[in-house]
């Protein structure tokens, strides 16, 4: 079904399609009429199936219809996250409202920068507000902003919210809204405290499940690597001169082995920046600027600092380090084959996180060929994986090491049976 049967004024019709999209998504199909009957919608589809558009032309047509002539008040209010996402949200609101008859006054907020430049921006009032929680609770301490007017309030990447440990400043804003408004709701997965949050903040919302098909699926080639953990920097630079890969971003698990890889590749010669939670704002803009303008080859990222990147036409992901967790190997490969266009994910697969690749596998329902590259083949042995659980079913993977609790019942039940 094309944009003009959504229910979408002509103007943002024609927007849309000269920002490029041409045929809408299938959640942009499902969530754009029902936003547009005024209720709340809690919606959940995968990375990259196009939600941002799905909330944003139809809070674009909602301010279309505000009366001309009345005060600069922030109608919607977007929370999110991370800076990248909010600065990208922002973004695009802007280029969709390029064309249209009155001009858009978006206010992008977040921390980790001076907040004196966003309040200065914040003079006159805005249409739209995107903001992470915590910047935003500042300059509402601050009385740069009022949110007495908001009638839409969106959440975006909810499950990605409350993981970076947002509940209480969510909370505390949700506090400061005004009771009646329209909740729109979206989320890549639908954990338990995503559900807790839905049955509070939601009102007999109508619910929409792009359920992942093969039709809708991201075209993301899989693969997994087996190679010692000490030869994995080298079978990088190994596969970056064999493949010519022109952009690459890679995970680790912290910001030292994060700056670490970035440097040993900048050393050899490879184009290689670190992104963490220790680089300041413009740090973080520049790297990512210079990724996508070509200067940059290798961006070795943590999962905080990467979340909610979005790179145009990057070509694949690389595991250095596995992900804690199955969702986050979902979010990670995401970053690839987006919009259409295809993409590859390779994750190095170690003798010592064997056990835990398997079980991601089995949380994704999928099962990877084990690959060897000539020169690079492992010489160390798996660890047996019989022990392995995964008590929440979604986090980190319990190892046969011995934790402190059960050294310590060791020892109580030695003593006493030495005791006796």
């Amino acid at each position: 079904m094309p944009f003009a049967f959504l229910g979408l004024q002509p103007d943002l019709v024609q927007s849309a399609l000269e920002q490029g999209y041409t045929q809408p998504t299938a959640i942009q199909n499902a969530a754009i009429p029902a936003i547009l009957q005024g209720g709340d919608v809690l919606a959940t589809a995968q990375t990259g199936s196009g939600k941002t558009a799905a909330f944003c032309l139809p809070l674009l047509q909602q301010w279309l219809a505000r009366p001309r002539g009345m005060l600069r008040q922030p109608q919607a209010l977007i929370l999110l996250p991370t800076r990248e996402l909010a600065a990208q949200v922002g973004e695009i609101l802007r280029d969709l409202a390029q064309a249209l008859p009155r001009k858009l006054k978006v206010a992008v907020v977040y921390g980790g920068v001076s907040i004196n430049p966003q309040m200065m921006a914040l003079r006159g009032g805005a249409d739209i507000v995107v903001a992470t929680p915590g910047r935003l609770l500042d300059l509402l301490d601050h009385n740069a902003l009022r949110l007495s007017a908001v009638k839409t309030l969106v959440l975006d990447e909810a499950d990605r919210l409350l993981d970076l440990g947002f509940a209480d400043e969510l909370g505390s804003v949700l506090d400061r809204l005004p009771p009646t408004r329209q909740n729109l709701l979206f989320s890549a997965t639908f954990p338990p405290a995503v559900r807790a949050l839905a049955e509070k903040l939601l009102n007999q919302p109508q619910r929409i499940d792009i359920e992942q098909t093969a039709a809708t699926a991201p075209d993301i080639l899989q693969r997994a690597i087996e190679v010692d953990a000490d030869k994995r920097t080298l079978l990088l630079r190994h596969l970056l001169a064999a493949n010519h890969w022109d952009r690459v971003l890679v995970f680790v698990a912290s910001r030292q082995a994060a700056d670490r890889v970035a440097d040993k590749l900048h050393r050899n010669g490879v184009p290689a920046a670190a992104l963490h939670g220790d680089c300041s704002q413009s740090q973080r803009g520049q790297v990512l600027a210079d990724l996508k303008s070509g200067r940059l080859r290798v961006l070795v990222a943590t999962d905080v600092a990467a979340r909610g990147i979005d790179i145009a036409r990057l070509p694949l992901v690389v595991n250095y380090d596995l992900p804690r967790s199955p969702v986050d190997y979902t979010h990670r490969i995401g970053r690839t084959g987006r919009a259409g266009a295809r993409g590859e994910a390779i994750s190095f697969v170690s003798a010592d996180c064997a056990a835990h690749f398997k079980l991601i596998e089995k949380r994704q329902q999928l099962r990877l060929a084990r690959e060897r590259i000539e020169g690079f083949e492992p010489t160390e042995a798996a660890a047996p994986a019989a022990s392995l659980t995964d008590p929440d079913g979604n986090g980190g993977i319990k190892g046969k090491r011995k934790s402190k609790k059960d050294k310590l019942r060791e020892a109580a039940a030695r003593q006493q049976a030495g005791g006796d």
